[in-house]
């Protein structure tokens, strides 16, 4: 691992699919309009960072650490999150396209994702206790033995949960919203 260490710096449009990330610790620092798709984000470090208007669909995160993260208007395609070091995971996701991304057996607690498309994601085994999903399009989203108690699904919609195979203990729907929870059953409710 390098040692570099970079703290409250800005970098704006880069292009780092062209112009590699230095490998280390960045803490404090912002993004803006940067290119990270496709790129290898592996061992790096950030640290209550802010991502704004980035691309990082298709990045590898292999125990990359991401603490108290910010993305805003961000594109995160693809991402599998699951890869990262799960020891104080924590970000939060506002206007987000996080399409086809996966947290699998990610602790997600308090997590906030308002105005984003998760559409396709995986939330399979993770711990999104006491998450909010403000105003998101979960179509196809997954969730199988995932731990929902206290998340606020109110100003979500289309998705579909499993009553039986999820810990969904105090989490709040909307009376619209609760068709999601009776998917399985392929009644018809008018």
């Amino acid at each position: 691992m390098n040692d570099s260490y970079f703290e409250e710096k800005t970098f704006e449009k880069i292009d780092f699919s062209e112009n590699k990330l230095t490998e280390g610790d960045y803490e404090h620092c912002t993004f803006v309009n940067c290119d990270f798709s496709n790129t290898d984000l592996s061992n790096n470090r950030f640290l209550e960072c802010e991502f704004k208007n980035c691309n990082l669909s298709m990045a590898k995160l292999i125990k990359t650490t991401l603490r108290d993260i910010k993305f805003r208007d961000c594109k995160l395609l693809g991402l599998h999150f699951e890869n990262c070091n799960e020891f104080l995971f924590s970000a939060g996701f506002e206007n987000c396209i996080l399409n086809f991304s996966s947290f699998y057996k990610l602790g997600l607690k308090n997590t906030r994702f308002k105005d984003c498309s998760v559409q396709e994601v995986d939330f399979s085994e993770s711990d999104l206790s006491s998450s909010i999903f403000d105003n998101c399009d979960l179509t196809r989203a997954t969730f199988e033995n995932t731990i929902l108690e206290k998340v606020d699904f109110r100003t979500a919609y289309n998705y579909s949960i499993d009553p039986e195979s999820n810990r969904i203990k105090k989490a709040k729907f909307s009376m619209v919203g609760i068709v999601g929870l009776l998917d399985k059953y392929e009644i018809e409710i008018e």
